[in-house]
């Protein structure tokens, strides 16, 4: 069953457009939605969170709209941002005392399990948190509630690599029991290599992509070579060619690898280099191809 449902969704603004987003996210799933900054995520993030209205399209969580039971549809939704959102002069008892009387489902024995598990100090001042700390008690504070959707917005921005791969740990378990989904928007697409399921891509407030992981990382192969061995027929179908010391490299459709001749070097590319070559792409759109 699918736990967030996204169909024909668009949001206009004076100077931003966001166009006809159209995805769904199981139950069970993690969802990496990836693109430049002013892309659209954070618009679309917002409109799942419906702390902005939709233009056009619908959202919904669970089969529930926001605009049946707002105040159901939001508690299902957690969500963890790139910025800290606590008084900086708090400690986890006032943090406690807060979400025990904003949230109905908050659990304060597992607020403090986890916290005590995360070696969260009680009396502490979160000025004094590291970012790997406050991160930690942004992740206690949702899991301490029952929520069916994660929203992750950058929130694993400069965490050294032990606390981002515990942050992707905790993913994976949320999601173990199959109820729960993860939407997670990041420049760190390493991670998305790791845990994603499948992966959004947007672009100028458009789809561009939209797929499982490894049925995106089957479609395309990663081709590098020398300029003279290109044929006008390979230079079509080549997609974001970048210049390199010793040649090119670009992107291929994996069903088009028969133009490839044994003069280039073919490699599986990786989901960082996908979005490259496609942002490459269009910066040459309109222009003559570079090979």
């Amino acid at each position: 069953m699918e736990l967030l449902e996204v169909h024909g969704v668009s949001k206009r603004y004076r100077n931003f457009q966001l166009e006809d987003i159209d995805f769904v996210l199981p139950k069970g799933y993690i969802m990496g939605y990836v693109g430049r900054n002013g892309a659209g995520k954070s618009t679309t993030l917002n409109l799942i969170m419906s702390l902005c209205k939709c233009t056009a399209g619908s959202i919904r969580v669970d089969g529930l709209s926001c605009e049946e039971d707002e105040a159901r549809y939001k508690e299902q939704i957690g969500y963890i941002g790139d910025e800290f959102y606590y008084p900086v002069n708090f400690t986890l008892r006032d943090i406690r005392r807060i979400l025990r009387n904003f949230y109905p489902t908050f659990d304060g024995d597992r607020f403090d399990a986890l916290t005590a598990q995360w070696q969260l100090p009680e009396k502490m001042k979160f000025k004094d948190f590291s970012r790997g700390m406050r991160v930690k008690l942004m992740f206690a504070s949702v899991l301490a509630r029952e929520t069916k959707l994660l929203i992750l917005d950058e929130a694993t921005n400069g965490l050294d690599p032990v606390a981002r791969a515990e942050v992707l740990k905790l993913l994976q378990d949320y999601i173990a029991d199959g109820e729960h989904s993860v939407l997670f928007s990041t420049h760190i697409l390493s991670d998305l290599e790791q845990i994603a399921d499948y992966i959004f891509f947007i672009d100028e407030g458009r789809k561009v992509l939209y797929d499982a992981k490894d049925e995106l990382l089957e479609s395309y192969v990663l081709v590098k070579g020398e300029r003279r061995s290109v044929t006008p027929a390979l230079a079509e179908e080549m997609i974001g060619v970048i210049d390199q010391a010793y040649g090119f490299e670009a992107l291929m459709e994996s069903s088009r690898a028969e133009l490839l001749t044994r003069d280039f070097l073919c490699e599986k590319p990786t989901i960082d280099a996908i979005v490259l070559h496609y942002i490459q792409d269009k910066t040459q759109s309109g222009k003559e191809k570079a090979v």
